[in-house]
């Protein structure tokens, strides 16, 4: 395993990240300890979660896996850097929400917390990290109920995710005017197919010293052998991207340019991240054990000059930032 540091901080993450939305929903408690236990043994430390993981009705089902995991001992939460998240309503229905039980208020960011810590069977949460942007929420409330919560010993750092440029540029220089450490990571949709994030958001978040953390880094499978799992008769998530002759066009020529170097889709789509300027390391979300191992070799992969500038001429990213825009 590699690591790296997180952002601008001491902290020191591995890179990959294990990603815990699945646990629940289709892995269950026993398989999910497994996974967690095949990670951390293959030097995975950074773990992601959220308190919505679960979905619907069973909303917190995640995090209580992972805390029961951690309960087992052995180590276990000594060695993890344990990343939830905070926004939405813990509610199964939205239309059940009750005011303040979503969202990032001060009040309801304290309770969150709470709860999150409950779930997960431990005194503190390595790094809280903000589900969505929220608009009204001015960031001086939110950063007056993250120091309150580092000085209390429930976090020690506070991230963002799904966040604009322009958002963490407002966050980090709110957090500069409380002489806060303010954001150090930021989790966004970034891959190969989807290059959007280039334009303005990892550009901030390098200016102000934030690890980037892609979710979704196979394009929801798109980059994972899609077309050749669909000739084989498996089923694809990513079928409804297929069906647009485009998107279809693009994936043939990389599952083709990756089968000429030797390589397998899913290993290119990763390692291709972990060459990227501010990324601290993909998110990979096992539904299996093969899944996560599957991705554990992309580490060691190292990508040509020739391969590189041939996946960028199959998904062109939108350019130098922020030339491509602002020129």
């Amino acid at each position: 395993m590699r690591y790296t540091q997180l952002g601008r901080t001491g902290l020191k993450v591995s890179r990959i990240v294990l990603g815990t939305m699945n646990f629940g929903p289709h892995a269950d408690e026993a398989d999910s300890h497994a996974m967690m236990d095949a990670a951390l043994d293959a030097g995975i430390n950074f773990f992601d979660t959220a308190n919505v993981y679960g979905w619907g009705e069973n909303k917190g089902r995640t995090e209580k896996i992972v805390g029961s995991w951690l309960a087992q001992g052995g180590g276990r939460r000594d060695k993890v850097v344990l990343a939830t998240k905070v926004y939405g309503s813990m509610a199964a229905d939205t239309d059940t929400t009750w005011p303040n039980h979503d969202r990032l208020s001060a009040l309801n960011i304290r309770r969150a917390v709470d709860a999150s810590l409950k779930r997960l069977q431990t005194d503190h949460i390595d790094l809280y990290q903000f589900h969505h942007v929220d608009r009204r929420t001015p960031w001086e409330e939110i950063w007056q109920a993250v120091d309150v919560l580092v000085q209390q010993g429930k976090i020690l750092y506070a991230g963002s995710s799904n966040h604009a440029g322009w958002h963490i540029a407002q966050a980090n220089e709110a957090a500069r005017r409380r002489n806060s450490l303010g954001l150090v990571s930021e989790q966004c949709l970034y891959n190969l197919h989807e290059r959007r994030a280039e334009m303005e958001v990892i550009p901030a978040a390098e200016s102000y010293g934030l690890g980037v953390i892609p979710w979704s880094p196979l394009g929801g499978g798109l980059l994972g052998g899609a077309l050749r799992k669909e000739r084989e008769g498996g089923g694809a998530r990513s079928a409804g991207a297929l069906s647009r002759g485009a998107v279809r066009e693009q994936v043939q020529a990389y599952e083709d340019l990756v089968a000429e170097h030797g390589q397998d889709p899913a290993e290119v789509a990763l390692a291709w991240l972990l060459t990227r300027p501010g990324v601290t390391g993909p998110i990979v979300g096992p539904r299996t054990m093969e899944q996560l191992t599957s991705a554990l070799p992309a580490l060691d992969l190292t990508l040509s000059d020739e391969l590189l500038a041939a996946l960028d001429e199959i998904f062109p990213g939108p350019g130098p930032s922020p030339e491509a825009f602002a020129w």
